[in-house]
């Protein structure tokens, strides 16, 4: 076929194939919490797109931060940035299934990541204990990092402070996050996606207040692809 890339067929099956399991998960959870439930989530994230379309974009530099990582060391952000490009993507914790399935989709990136010559990190608001947790869990053999204060959070415009009703479903549900996240707030960030080039501007951007969608790694490879086609 005159103008068929391949890569096109594997980026549109990598996305299909994980907002699929996301968009299965989320079919069951609805049947299991009820339509009073899943209304309510719904409207809590739609009330978070203002938040999202002020945080910062493509173009922006993106903050340097030393955060703890989950093997009792510290990850410099900075370093990582000067020596080459760098995905970063922010998940809510290991209490969240979502977030799960989007850790492994990344772990099973991770070869054609570093093939590229970049390097991968997640990062929650979790204690590193967590993280460890998590990283355990899922099998991840790359840095998860701690935001313990929000402050990255705060730097990229995307945390906010749960709502009256969403705290009182995520008690009912047992995610304790004050204790989770050893700050003893009920604050998370939104998860959000960044692929950045070597020092620092930020070359894709992804922010979407509904937790429930994820950008698939496969855009993560696209844009990593473009940096290295651009050097």
């Amino acid at each position: 076929m005159a103008g068929f890339n391949p890569c096109h067929r594997t980026i549109r099956r990598t996305i299909m194939s994980l907002q699929t399991e996301l968009d299965t998960f989320k079919t069951s959870w609805r049947e299991r919490v009820g339509a009073e439930t899943a209304k309510l989530v719904d409207d809590d994230n739609a009330a978070l797109q203002s938040l999202a379309d002020r945080a910062l974009k493509t173009g922006a530099q993106f903050p340097k931060r030393q955060l703890p990582n989950q093997t009792g060391g510290t990850t410099d952000l900075g370093a990582l940035i000067a020596s080459g490009p760098l995905v970063v993507t922010f998940y809510r914790g290991g209490w969240c299934p979502y977030c799960n399935l989007e850790l492994r989709a990344y772990q099973k990136a991770l070869p054609e990541i570093t093939a590229l010559n970049a390097r991968l990190v997640a990062i929650s608001p979790e204690t590193p204990d967590n993280t460890l947790t998590t990283a355990e869990k899922n099998a991840l053999s790359f840095d998860v990092l701690s935001d313990t204060d929000g402050a990255l959070a705060d730097a990229l415009g995307i945390r906010f402070q749960l709502s009256l009703a969403i705290k009182a479903l995520y008690r009912k549900f047992g995610h304790d996050l004050p204790t989770r996240n050893g700050d003893g707030q009920w604050s998370l960030p939104m998860p959000a996606s960044y692929v950045i080039e070597r020092g620092g501007r930020i070359a894709l951007a992804s922010v979407d207040p509904d937790y429930r969608n994820r950008m698939d790694p496969a855009v993560a490879l696209s844009a990593l692809r473009k940096i290295a086609i651009a050097a």
